[in-house]
C-alpha cells in the first residue's frame, strides 16, 4: 500500500508518478491537514499524533507488508510525523520534481514541475 499524505490527491498525478506509487500496491490518499501558521509546537505534536494513528489504521488493513507513506507539506509537521513513522519501521517518501521556469514579457515567471521520482527520507536519529 502507498499512502499519499499531501495536498495533491493521487487522482491528479501524472501517469509516471502514479505508476511509481503503484509499485507498492494500492494507492490511498489521506488529505494533508490545514495547519495554522501561528500554531504552537504542541499543536503540531497533537496533530502529528492524530495523523500517525490515521496512517497506522490504514496500514493495519494491508496484508502484503509492502507499504510506504508519501509525506509532503508543512515542514514541522512532516518532520515530526516522519520521525514517528520511521521509529515504527514505516518507510517515508518525498516526491522529487524538475522545475522549468518560463520568463514572461511582464517580468513574471511561470513554473512547470515534472515528477522525477520518490526519494526516501533519510533516517532520523
Amino acid at each position: 500500500m502507498f499512502i499519499n499524505l499531501s495536498n495533491h490527491p493521487s487522482l491528479e498525478w501524472p501517469e509516471p508518478q502514479l505508476l511509481a506509487a503503484e509499485k507498492y500496491g494500492q494507492v490511498a490518499d489521506i488529505p494533508f491537514p490545514v495547519i495554522d501558521p501561528s500554531a504552537e509546537t504542541y499543536d503540531i505534536e497533537r496533530l502529528v499524533e492524530t495523523y500517525e494513528i490515521k496512517v497506522r489504521k490504514l496500514l493495519a488493513s494491508e496484508s502484503t507488508g509492502i507499504f510506504a507513506v508519501h509525506i509532503m507539506g508543512e515542514l514541522t509537521f512532516c518532520f515530526a510525523l516522519v520521525a514517528r513513522l520511521q521509529k515504527a519501521g514505516i518507510q517515508c517518501l518525498a516526491s522529487t520534481t524538475s522545475r522549468l521556469a518560463i520568463d514572461q514579457p511582464d517580468g513574471s515567471k511561470i513554473s512547470r514541475f515534472g515528477f522525477v521520482k520518490f526519494r526516501e527520507y533519510p533516517e532520523l536519529q
